[in-house]
């Protein structure tokens, strides 16, 4: 049966939008859209440079134009360099920094510019706004980088958590299959289980009569160096609105970026942070699961609700560094908002009166059983204590979304993977008040493999009194050696609630997000016989794995075992009872 494909081609442009083919230096054209309500004197202008097609529903421009220019802004969207109407070769993070400049230096010569620029977006038009910081053209004033960090290159150290290697990303690798192998896009499903997985792969590509070279680097392991100009650390400073979703899949690395430039000087003067419960997608833990009414991807209603949270900050922001109208310290340095609770401010972030509290991974050997498995301890146990799980590549272990671009819009329950005999499970005490998570959380695990090279995912579940399990954060690595692996499970602002459970979950695989391990020396991409394995976890006060967290004075002390009614009302996370 021939795989069925579903090309996406350049939606018509916007009536109120007039699009102009923009030259670059080296003769490309850029399809490039502008936004204005012909205001009686040039004004400062918002910026996006973007793959999705500009005139697409899915990136809503049309819409987000109208909040823009109804403030007195001039908006300008623009297809990146060889995609929908663009001209020039199709491969994603090359070539941004000279286009970024050139389309800055364009607009500076338009009669409706005043000579200055915000640039605005999510992910991969997050990545051209730092492009554009490296061209350190003078005309960009403020960039508002949403969900997206500056080192997400194919081939390159992706992603970057600080863990170390990474297992590699398959949503990344079709991702580059889908939408950069050449202008337009396409849809189709990816049969992930066969092998050799790259074949799955090689078929879409036939069919197409194209491949994406950025597929090519990804799965050759080719570094990609995104930037000819500095790193964007180590350029010009300019205000930054980062824009982190705490359940977005890239938000681990632009922490990093925040965190990073907060300690530069230049650079940690202007550095502004949201962080909001959201996902990639812009889908809110208040309205997981998404309905009908609240899934703004598929209701116009709930994106027209979605838009006002979305656009009204980066407007504020805006206001400040682009007009003036406002002064810098009009505008709290964090917002932040704690998950089951709402919205915060600060000064800084980490927050500065927020504490590390550790939790030793104790009796390994009831882990593989059904939940509660092993306990979340104050203390490690005195000597070693060991537990194993099994890699098994003929039954791997699902990931916590199919899509974790938008876990968020299912919010599925993970109690079924928690139960599996190939997992590791780890429950805390439930807390008779709430448990407030604020900042970087990681694990510190000490572990081997039967195999060369092996994988290790993890995951920090909610366990409400009902049994339900949501994930808060999750993270991984890749190691070929015995020994201590640290994995950041990035940073969070969460509530675990009265009577609710922290569980940490270790697994071999992570399926179908990460591509399945070789367990051998073989390419993972071309083994058609991957090699099953059996890891083990040491842990005690000879070998202290444990989790970290960062936790706000005033709540609970996940430490601490509850009174006891709240213990045995706890302990049964089968019985349904009020998970609020």
């Amino acid at each position: 049966m021939s795989l069925a494909i579903q090309r996406v081609t350049p939606e018509p442009v916007h009536p109120r939008a007039q699009e102009h083919m923009v030259r670059m230096r080296d003769g490309v054209l850029l399809a490039t859209d502008v936004y204005a309500t012909d205001p009686a004197e040039p004004a400062p202008t918002v910026l996006a440079r973007l793959p999705y097609d500009k005139n697409s529903r899915y990136v809503f421009f049309d819409k987000i134009a109208e909040r823009f220019t109804a403030r007195g802004y001039v908006v300008v969207v623009q297809d990146v360099r060889g995609k929908f109407r663009s001209q020039g070769r199709t491969l994603g993070w090359t070539g941004e920094v000279d286009d970024g400049y050139d389309t800055l230096e364009w607009i500076t010569h338009q009669p409706w510019s005043n000579g200055v620029v915000g640039m605005f977006g999510d992910s991969y038009y997050g990545f051209t706004q730092w492009s554009a910081v490296s061209s350190q053209h003078p005309a960009l004033r403020a960039i508002v980088p949403r969900v997206t960090c500056t080192s997400n290159a194919p081939g390159a150290a992706s992603y970057d958590t600080g863990s170390g290697p990474q297992p590699p990303w398959l949503e990344a690798t079709t991702y580059q299959a889908q939408v950069w192998t050449d202008n337009d896009s396409y849809a189709f499903d990816v049969d992930l289980g066969r092998r050799p997985v790259i074949a799955a792969y090689e078929e879409a590509f036939a069919a197409l009569g194209a491949r994406s070279a950025g597929f090519d680097l990804i799965v050759r392991g080719i570094p990609l160096a995104p930037y000819n100009g500095p790193h964007p650390y180590d350029a010009r400073p300019v205000p930054v609105l980062h824009c982190v979703g705490w359940f977005d899949n890239l938000g681990i690395a632009h922490m990093r970026d925040y965190t990073e430039l907060a300690k530069r000087p230049g650079w940690a003067a202007v550095q502004y942070l949201i962080a909001d419960t959201v996902d990639h997608e812009n889908y809110l833990l208040e309205d997981a699961p998404a309905t009908p009414e609240t899934d703004h991807l598929a209701n116009d209603d709930a994106l027209a609700r979605m838009l006002d949270s979305y656009t009204d900050p980066a407007i504020e922001f805006f206001d400040v560094f682009l007009k003036g109208t406002a002064r810098p310290d009009s505008l709290p340095r964090v917002r932040w908002k704690l998950g089951h609770d709402g919205w915060r401010t600060a000064h800084t972030w980490p927050l500065p009166e927020a504490t590390t509290t550790e939790l030793y991974l104790a009796e390994p050997a009831a882990a593989t059983g059904t939940v509660p498995g092993g306990v979340l301890a104050a203390h490690p146990a005195d000597g070693t204590q060991c537990g194993q799980w099994r890699y098994d590549p003929d039954d791997l272990v699902p990931s916590a979304a199919a899509d974790t671009f938008q876990p968020l819009r299912d919010h599925v329950d993970e109690r079924r993977t928690l139960d599996r005999g190939d997992v590791l499970v780890f429950t805390g005490h439930a807390s008779p008040g709430p448990l407030d998570l604020a900042g970087p959380v990681r694990t510190v695990l000490h572990v081997e493999s039967s195999a060369p090279t092996f994988d290790v995912f993890v995951r920090l579940l909610d366990l409400a009194p009902d049994g339900t399990a949501r994930l808060i954060v999750r993270g991984c690595a890749q190691a070929d050696a015995p020994g201590e692996v640290e994995i950041a499970l990035g940073h969070t602002g969460y509530r675990v609630r009265p009577g609710h459970r922290l569980v940490l979950m270790i697994a071999g695989s992570d399926f179908p997000n990460h591509l399945p391990n070789s367990g051998s020396l073989e390419s993972p991409w071309l083994t058609t016989a991957p090699v099953a394995s059996l890891q083990k976890l040491r842990t005690g006060s000879v070998h202290p794995s444990r989790l970290c967290l960062t936790v706000l004075p005033e709540s609970g002390d996940p430490t601490l075992p509850p009174a006891s009614g709240a213990a045995t009302a706890a302990a049964r996370p089968g019985e349904r009872s009020d998970p609020r």
